[in-house]
């Protein structure tokens, strides 16, 4: 290979590989007010474009009423073609069967692998726990474990609800004596605080817990009826519920209900860590104090017209969002699976072999393999529009693909386990 040619290649490579290991996975926590019983009708119509708004690769639910209503939040992802969205068992509320409240989790599977999900019970409502792997490229031998808690609090004010919401805390908590120190972790829910100084609130962020947990935002307070904190404000989107079925409280934007706290090594590591100021009210532009979220003295810059009307329309409730990144290689699914000359016939995560149809035009030339530094580390000669490539000496890693004296053409990035 010319030396220009290989300079040039190397240097595509390596800005490859330096997008590539970016992975972001963005999380979001969602009250879905009775889902799906609650009107309007059309909420999974309305769901499908929130969700196509943030895209989230964790949604973390609560207030969903059976496997049906799971079902339906699936359909409101993109269709891919390896069907990538995946839904955690939905398991019926064990603390106290009978209740239409659960929660569960969705995740983008070529992100996140899913290994176990376990329950939590308390006095009142399940916390559920959802146990992934991060989808790198050595997960096997090296894996990145994200333990996900969801969960709903007691609902109201007074000393005996903070009570149950504080038991019910107590038991997460020591959950976390049973989880290994380097773990990372989210608890998400709608929590229904009022303030910061309430009892629940202290026990979660207690730094003599054995994993220390974060509020990512660190903005302690009363919150409750509080222009201060109209910017992180959740509850109510609606002023009132009477033209939803009484479905959901009214009073406008006032209260601080959903949250999504981390472990305090997510605010330290490079392997797993949250973005800075990627925590948001999702919908909330920060002037809407006990309004209905679509009021059009609550527009913005960040969050339009038609997607406060949606999330008016959706829940009393508005989403909490963040995002996390690793610096490993991360999404290998999503690489170029085809140029002009060459395609992969069964994806570009490879174990053993490299199937590949070819264009006839290239018939007799030679196929090239390049590791990450741009160096040559195998070839073939296109016999056929049908190939196969044993790649078994090749160790784990990315690489690229290319035809000779075609060197700068939309080389084939392809991951081997």
């Amino acid at each position: 290979m010319q030396k220009r040619n290989f300079i040039a290649i190397l240097l595509m490579v390596l800005l490859n590989i330096s997008v590539f290991s970016q992975g972001n996975i963005n999380a979001m926590f969602y009250n879905l007010l009775n889902f799906p019983e609650a009107p309007p009708l059309d909420r999974r119509d309305i769901l499908t474009d929130i969700l196509s708004e943030y895209q989230p690769d964790l949604f973390m639910v609560c207030e969903l009423q059976s496997v049906t209503g799971a079902n339906s939040v699936l359909s409101c992802f993109p269709r891919t073609d390896d069907d990538s969205y995946r839904a955690a068992q939905f398991i019926s509320n064990q603390s106290s069967p009978g209740s239409n409240f659960q929660q569960l989790v969705f995740y983008n599977s070529n992100k996140l692998i899913l290994e176990n999900q376990t329950i939590i019970t308390t006095s009142l409502r399940d916390i559920n726990h959802y146990i992934f792997i991060l989808k790198t490229l050595d997960f096997e031998s090296d894996p990145i474990y994200l333990d996900v808690f969801v969960t709903h609090l007691k609902a109201s004010q007074g000393l005996e609800n903070e009570q149950i919401r504080l038991q019910m805390v107590n038991e997460f908590t020591k959950a976390l004596l049973n989880l290994p120190s380097d773990h990372y972790v989210i608890f998400a829910g709608d929590l229904n605080l009022y303030s910061s100084n309430e009892s629940a609130y202290q026990e979660l962020l207690d730094p003599t817990n054995n994993i220390i947990l974060k509020d990512p935002i660190d903005r302690p307070g009363g919150w409750h009826d509080n222009i201060n904190f109209q910017d992180i404000h959740t509850q109510s989107t609606r002023i009132t519920n009477n033209d939803f079925d009484d479905f959901g409280a009214g009073g406008g934007l006032d209260d601080r209900f959903d949250f999504i706290l981390i472990s305090e090594n997510l605010e330290t590591s490079s392997k797993l860590h949250y973005v800075n100021d990627t925590y948001r009210a999702f919908g909330n532009n920060g002037k809407c104090f006990n309004q209905n979220i679509n009021d059009y003295t609550c527009d913005g810059t960040e969050y339009d017209q038609s997607l406060r009307d949606n999330l008016y329309n959706m829940s009393d409730h508005l989403p909490v969002v963040l995002q996390l990144q690793t610096d490993q290689v991360l999404n290998i699914n999503e690489n170029v699976a085809s140029n002009e000359y060459l395609k992969f016939k069964n994806g570009n995560v490879i174990l053993n072999s490299i199937e590949l149809e070819l264009d006839m035009s290239i018939i007799g030339r030679q196929i090239n393999i390049f590791n990450s530094l741009g160096q040559k580390v195998q070839y073939i000669n296109a016999e056929k529009t049908l190939m196969q490539i044993d790649v078994t000496n090749l160790s784990g890693g990315v690489y690229y693909i290319a035809i000779q004296n075609e060197t700068l053409t939309n080389p084939l990035k392809f991951i081997k386990l």
